[in-house]
Protein backbone atom coordinates (compact mmCIF):
# COMPACT_ATOMS: atom_id res chain seq x y z
CA UNK A 1 0.00 0.00 0.00
CA UNK A 2 1.67 3.58 -1.01
CA UNK A 3 1.44 5.75 1.79
CA UNK A 4 0.34 9.26 0.83
CA UNK A 5 2.46 12.23 1.47
CA UNK A 6 0.98 14.77 3.88
CA UNK A 7 2.59 18.27 4.64
CA UNK A 8 1.04 20.78 7.28
CA UNK A 9 1.36 23.99 8.74
CA UNK A 10 -0.17 26.37 11.36
CA UNK A 11 1.15 30.02 10.88
CA UNK A 12 -0.09 33.09 11.90
CA UNK A 13 -1.07 35.79 8.59
CA UNK A 14 -3.55 37.81 7.06
CA UNK A 15 -4.45 38.73 11.38
CA UNK A 16 -5.38 35.15 11.77
CA UNK A 17 -4.42 31.88 12.58
CA UNK A 18 -4.10 29.86 9.63
CA UNK A 19 -4.05 26.29 9.12
CA UNK A 20 -3.12 23.93 6.37
CA UNK A 21 -3.39 19.69 5.84
CA UNK A 22 -2.08 18.49 2.37
CA UNK A 23 -1.46 15.44 1.09
CA UNK A 24 -0.21 14.11 -2.32
CA UNK A 25 3.25 13.19 -3.68
CA UNK A 26 3.91 16.93 -4.05
CA UNK A 27 2.66 17.97 -0.71
CA UNK A 28 5.77 19.91 0.57
CA UNK A 29 6.20 21.74 -2.49
CA UNK A 30 2.65 22.52 -2.54
CA UNK A 31 2.58 24.06 0.76
CA UNK A 32 5.54 26.17 0.57
CA UNK A 33 4.41 27.57 -2.49
CA UNK A 34 1.02 28.33 -0.48
CA UNK A 35 2.77 29.85 2.00
CA UNK A 36 4.38 32.40 -0.57
CA UNK A 37 1.28 33.27 -1.80
CA UNK A 38 -0.07 33.70 1.14
CA UNK A 39 2.32 36.71 2.28
CA UNK A 40 2.31 37.84 -1.06
CA UNK A 41 -1.40 38.17 -0.73
CA UNK A 42 -1.27 40.04 2.66
CA UNK A 43 1.63 42.23 1.41
CA UNK A 44 -0.58 43.38 -1.73
CA UNK A 45 -3.78 43.96 0.02
CA UNK A 46 -3.66 44.95 3.34
CA UNK A 47 -4.64 48.47 4.80
CA UNK A 48 -1.94 47.62 7.48
CA UNK A 49 1.13 47.33 5.32
CA UNK A 50 2.44 50.66 4.02
CA UNK A 51 2.71 49.90 0.59
CA UNK A 52 0.13 47.94 -0.19
CA UNK A 53 -2.12 48.77 -2.98
CA UNK A 54 -4.86 49.11 -0.92
CA UNK A 55 -2.83 51.48 1.44
CA UNK A 56 -1.78 53.59 -1.74
CA UNK A 57 -5.64 53.78 -2.34
CA UNK A 58 -6.55 54.91 0.70
CA UNK A 59 -3.86 57.70 1.65
CA UNK A 60 -4.48 59.08 -1.80
CA UNK A 61 -8.49 59.19 -1.22
CA UNK A 62 -10.03 62.34 -3.22
CA UNK A 63 -6.94 63.38 -4.45
CA UNK A 64 -7.19 60.83 -7.90
CA UNK A 65 -6.25 57.42 -9.06
CA UNK A 66 -3.66 54.69 -7.98
CA UNK A 67 -2.23 52.10 -9.95
CA UNK A 68 -3.02 48.76 -9.08
CA UNK A 69 -2.21 45.45 -9.86
CA UNK A 70 -4.29 43.02 -11.88
CA UNK A 71 -5.43 41.15 -8.85
CA UNK A 72 -6.23 43.96 -6.36
CA UNK A 73 -8.38 44.89 -9.37
CA UNK A 74 -10.23 41.67 -9.57
CA UNK A 75 -10.99 41.40 -5.71
CA UNK A 76 -12.29 45.06 -5.65
CA UNK A 77 -14.48 44.58 -8.61
CA UNK A 78 -16.54 41.22 -7.11
CA UNK A 79 -16.43 43.32 -3.78
CA UNK A 80 -18.39 46.11 -5.64
CA UNK A 81 -20.48 43.25 -7.00
CA UNK A 82 -21.40 41.71 -3.91
CA UNK A 83 -22.10 45.46 -2.30
CA UNK A 84 -24.91 45.79 -4.88
CA UNK A 85 -26.33 42.56 -4.88
CA UNK A 86 -26.69 42.84 -1.41
CA UNK A 87 -28.00 46.25 -1.19
CA UNK A 88 -25.27 47.86 0.20
CA UNK A 89 -24.93 45.37 3.35
CA UNK A 90 -21.21 44.12 2.44
CA UNK A 91 -19.11 47.18 1.96
CA UNK A 92 -15.49 47.39 1.38
CA UNK A 93 -15.32 51.12 1.96
CA UNK A 94 -15.96 50.22 5.95
CA UNK A 95 -12.81 51.57 6.78
CA UNK A 96 -13.00 54.49 9.05
CA UNK A 97 -15.50 52.82 11.24
CA UNK A 98 -13.47 49.73 11.32
CA UNK A 99 -10.55 51.83 12.33
CA UNK A 100 -13.29 53.68 14.67
CA UNK A 101 -14.35 50.20 16.66
CA UNK A 102 -10.75 48.81 16.76
CA UNK A 103 -9.91 51.54 18.98
CA UNK A 104 -12.69 51.06 20.92
CA UNK A 105 -12.12 46.82 21.51
CA UNK A 106 -8.93 48.26 23.46
CA UNK A 107 -10.36 50.78 25.54
CA UNK A 108 -13.97 48.42 25.87
CA UNK A 109 -15.57 51.96 25.19
CA UNK A 110 -17.31 52.34 22.18
CA UNK A 111 -17.04 55.28 20.04
CA UNK A 112 -19.21 58.24 20.67
CA UNK A 113 -22.19 59.39 18.86
CA UNK A 114 -20.36 62.33 17.40
CA UNK A 115 -17.22 60.34 16.23
CA UNK A 116 -20.00 57.68 14.57
CA UNK A 117 -21.60 60.98 12.80
CA UNK A 118 -18.24 61.92 11.56
CA UNK A 119 -17.14 58.40 10.14
CA UNK A 120 -20.67 57.03 8.87
CA UNK A 121 -20.76 59.47 5.74
CA UNK A 122 -17.24 58.57 4.59
CA UNK A 123 -18.67 54.77 3.89
CA UNK A 124 -20.36 53.77 0.42
CA UNK A 125 -19.00 51.65 -1.94
CA UNK A 126 -20.41 53.68 -4.84
CA UNK A 127 -17.58 56.13 -3.95
CA UNK A 128 -14.62 54.02 -5.32
CA UNK A 129 -13.84 53.81 -8.80
CA UNK A 130 -12.10 51.55 -10.96
CA UNK A 131 -10.60 51.00 -14.41
CA UNK A 132 -10.06 47.73 -14.91
CA UNK A 133 -8.57 48.65 -18.27
CA UNK A 134 -6.05 51.22 -17.24
CA UNK A 135 -5.45 49.26 -14.30
CA UNK A 136 -6.55 51.98 -11.35
CA UNK A 137 -8.30 52.66 -8.22
CA UNK A 138 -9.93 55.48 -6.71
CA UNK A 139 -11.65 56.42 -3.69
CA UNK A 140 -13.51 59.87 -4.54
CA UNK A 141 -13.45 61.90 -0.58
CA UNK A 142 -10.62 62.91 1.44
CA UNK A 143 -10.76 60.35 4.40
CA UNK A 144 -12.66 57.45 2.86
CA UNK A 145 -10.30 54.03 3.21
CA UNK A 146 -10.77 50.51 2.31
CA UNK A 147 -10.45 47.43 4.62
CA UNK A 148 -10.91 44.19 2.77
CA UNK A 149 -11.63 42.51 6.49
CA UNK A 150 -15.19 41.05 4.88
CA UNK A 151 -13.03 39.00 1.81
CA UNK A 152 -9.62 39.02 1.14
CA UNK A 153 -9.36 35.52 3.59
CA UNK A 154 -11.65 34.16 1.23
CA UNK A 155 -10.06 35.38 -1.71
CA UNK A 156 -6.71 34.25 -0.29
CA UNK A 157 -7.98 30.43 0.15
CA UNK A 158 -9.27 30.76 -3.18
CA UNK A 159 -5.95 31.11 -4.21
CA UNK A 160 -4.21 28.51 -2.33
CA UNK A 161 -6.07 25.89 -3.60
CA UNK A 162 -5.73 27.02 -6.77
CA UNK A 163 -1.81 26.48 -6.49
CA UNK A 164 -2.61 23.29 -4.65
CA UNK A 165 -4.23 22.08 -7.87
CA UNK A 166 -1.48 23.42 -9.66
CA UNK A 167 1.04 20.16 -8.46
CA UNK A 168 -1.61 17.81 -8.65
CA UNK A 169 -3.19 17.70 -5.34
CA UNK A 170 -6.31 16.14 -5.10
CA UNK A 171 -7.01 16.15 -1.17
CA UNK A 172 -6.13 19.76 1.06
CA UNK A 173 -7.73 21.51 3.47
CA UNK A 174 -7.15 25.54 3.84
CA UNK A 175 -8.44 27.30 7.38
CA UNK A 176 -7.99 31.03 7.18
CA UNK A 177 -9.31 31.88 11.38
CA UNK A 178 -12.86 29.85 10.15
CA UNK A 179 -12.65 30.70 6.72
CA UNK A 180 -12.64 26.78 5.33
CA UNK A 181 -11.80 25.67 1.99
CA UNK A 182 -11.24 22.20 0.67
CA UNK A 183 -10.35 20.33 -2.37
CA UNK A 184 -11.81 16.94 -2.80
CA UNK A 185 -12.19 14.49 0.23
CA UNK A 186 -9.59 12.84 2.84
CA UNK A 187 -7.18 10.38 1.14
CA UNK A 188 -9.77 7.74 2.52
CA UNK A 189 -12.47 8.31 0.70
CA UNK A 190 -14.32 10.32 3.39
CA UNK A 191 -15.69 13.67 3.27
CA UNK A 192 -14.24 16.94 5.25
CA UNK A 193 -15.90 17.51 8.30
CA UNK A 194 -16.10 21.49 9.29
CA UNK A 195 -17.50 22.07 12.35
CA UNK A 196 -20.40 24.81 13.15
CA UNK A 197 -18.97 26.64 16.75
CA UNK A 198 -22.29 27.27 19.27
CA UNK A 199 -22.20 31.27 19.41
CA UNK A 200 -22.68 31.15 23.19
CA UNK A 201 -20.38 27.60 24.26
CA UNK A 202 -16.85 28.24 23.32
CA UNK A 203 -15.94 24.27 23.25
CA UNK A 204 -19.44 23.81 21.81
CA UNK A 205 -20.89 23.05 18.25
CA UNK A 206 -24.51 23.75 16.38
CA UNK A 207 -23.01 21.01 14.15
CA UNK A 208 -20.95 19.78 11.31
CA UNK A 209 -21.02 20.00 7.58
CA UNK A 210 -19.76 17.31 5.59
CA UNK A 211 -18.37 18.65 2.10
CA UNK A 212 -16.15 17.22 -0.98
CA UNK A 213 -14.85 20.32 -2.20
CA UNK A 214 -16.80 23.70 -1.52
CA UNK A 215 -16.17 26.25 1.16
CA UNK A 216 -17.77 27.03 4.87
CA UNK A 217 -17.17 30.43 5.82
CA UNK A 218 -18.50 31.77 9.52
CA UNK A 219 -19.83 35.28 10.59
CA UNK A 220 -20.85 35.54 14.23
CA UNK A 221 -20.88 37.93 16.96
CA UNK A 222 -18.96 35.99 19.16
CA UNK A 223 -15.35 35.85 17.00
CA UNK A 224 -14.62 39.40 18.04
CA UNK A 225 -16.04 41.45 20.55
CA UNK A 226 -16.04 43.33 24.04
CA UNK A 227 -18.43 43.90 26.86
CA UNK A 228 -18.49 47.76 27.17
CA UNK A 229 -18.84 49.55 29.99
CA UNK A 230 -22.55 49.43 29.90
CA UNK A 231 -22.68 45.42 29.85
CA UNK A 232 -23.58 45.07 26.11
CA UNK A 233 -21.77 42.59 23.84
CA UNK A 234 -20.37 45.24 20.50
CA UNK A 235 -19.03 42.63 18.07
CA UNK A 236 -16.77 43.74 15.01
CA UNK A 237 -19.39 42.76 12.05
CA UNK A 238 -20.48 46.51 11.79
CA UNK A 239 -23.78 47.73 9.47
CA UNK A 240 -22.53 50.13 7.04
CA UNK A 241 -25.79 52.10 6.90
CA UNK A 242 -25.81 52.66 10.91
CA UNK A 243 -22.17 52.60 11.81
CA UNK A 244 -22.64 50.37 15.06
CA UNK A 245 -22.48 46.35 15.08
CA UNK A 246 -25.17 45.28 13.02
CA UNK A 247 -28.11 43.88 15.30
CA UNK A 248 -30.45 41.58 12.56
CA UNK A 249 -31.80 39.55 14.92
CA UNK A 250 -28.78 37.17 14.42
CA UNK A 251 -25.69 35.85 16.32
CA UNK A 252 -24.06 33.61 14.03
CA UNK A 253 -24.16 33.21 9.58
CA UNK A 254 -22.58 30.24 7.99
CA UNK A 255 -22.73 30.20 4.09
CA UNK A 256 -21.78 27.28 2.05
CA UNK A 257 -20.47 28.59 -1.55
CA UNK A 258 -18.21 26.84 -4.33
CA UNK A 259 -15.78 29.88 -3.51
CA UNK A 260 -14.19 30.94 -0.71
CA UNK A 261 -14.77 34.65 -1.55
CA UNK A 262 -17.85 34.65 -2.19
CA UNK A 263 -18.66 32.55 1.30
CA UNK A 264 -16.85 35.06 2.58
CA UNK A 265 -18.63 38.19 1.62
CA UNK A 266 -21.90 36.74 2.05
CA UNK A 267 -21.39 35.68 5.43
CA UNK A 268 -20.75 39.09 6.12
CA UNK A 269 -23.43 40.68 4.26
CA UNK A 270 -26.29 38.00 5.64
CA UNK A 271 -25.15 38.57 9.06
CA UNK A 272 -25.82 42.01 8.80
CA UNK A 273 -29.07 42.25 6.50
CA UNK A 274 -30.41 39.46 8.43
CA UNK A 275 -32.28 35.92 7.88
CA UNK A 276 -35.45 36.90 5.96
CA UNK A 277 -33.27 39.62 3.70
CA UNK A 278 -30.10 37.47 3.76
CA UNK A 279 -32.23 34.32 1.98
CA UNK A 280 -33.74 36.83 -0.49
CA UNK A 281 -29.84 37.57 -1.34
CA UNK A 282 -28.85 34.00 -1.80
CA UNK A 283 -31.18 33.88 -4.82
CA UNK A 284 -28.83 35.68 -6.34
CA UNK A 285 -26.02 32.87 -5.97
CA UNK A 286 -27.44 29.70 -7.21
CA UNK A 287 -26.09 26.66 -5.22
CA UNK A 288 -24.79 28.87 -2.28
CA UNK A 289 -26.40 27.60 0.74
CA UNK A 290 -26.71 28.82 4.61
CA UNK A 291 -27.07 28.20 8.34
CA UNK A 292 -28.20 30.66 10.31
CA UNK A 293 -28.73 31.08 14.14
CA UNK A 294 -30.52 33.85 15.68
CA UNK A 295 -30.30 35.69 18.71
CA UNK A 296 -32.38 32.88 20.66
CA UNK A 297 -30.65 30.56 19.51
CA UNK A 298 -32.83 29.10 17.07
CA UNK A 299 -31.04 27.68 14.14
CA UNK A 300 -32.54 27.52 10.54
CA UNK A 301 -30.82 26.02 7.33
CA UNK A 302 -31.04 26.05 3.39
CA UNK A 303 -32.86 23.05 2.03
CA UNK A 304 -29.58 22.97 -0.19
CA UNK A 305 -27.60 21.24 3.10
CA UNK A 306 -30.22 18.61 3.83
CA UNK A 307 -27.99 15.29 3.90
CA UNK A 308 -24.72 17.65 4.55
CA UNK A 309 -25.55 19.75 7.50
CA UNK A 310 -25.59 17.17 10.89
CA UNK A 311 -26.89 19.08 13.62
CA UNK A 312 -25.15 18.02 17.35
CA UNK A 313 -27.23 16.56 19.69
CA UNK A 314 -29.71 18.86 21.57
CA UNK A 315 -29.91 21.03 18.71
CA UNK A 316 -32.87 21.63 16.72
CA UNK A 317 -32.88 22.62 13.34
CA UNK A 318 -35.73 24.59 11.45
CA UNK A 319 -35.76 23.59 7.68
CA UNK A 320 -35.77 26.58 5.37
CA UNK A 321 -36.95 26.80 1.30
Amino acid sequence: MVKIKLAQSENFGMGTVITNRVFGEMAEEALQAALQETSRLERLLSRFIRDSDISRINVCAGTGCQGIGSETCELLLRSLEFSERCNGSFDVTIGPLAALWSGARESSEPPCEAEIADALPLVGYRDLALDPREGTAALGRSGQSIDLGGIGKGYAADKVLDIYRKFGIGSAFTNFGGNVAVIGVKPDGSPWRIGIRHPRSENGLIGVITTDGRSVVTSGDYQRYFIGVDGKRYHHILDPKTGYPAESGLVSVTVVADSSVAADALSTALFVAGMEQGVDFLDSYPGTEAVFVGRDLSVHVTGGLRGSFQPNKGIEVNWMR
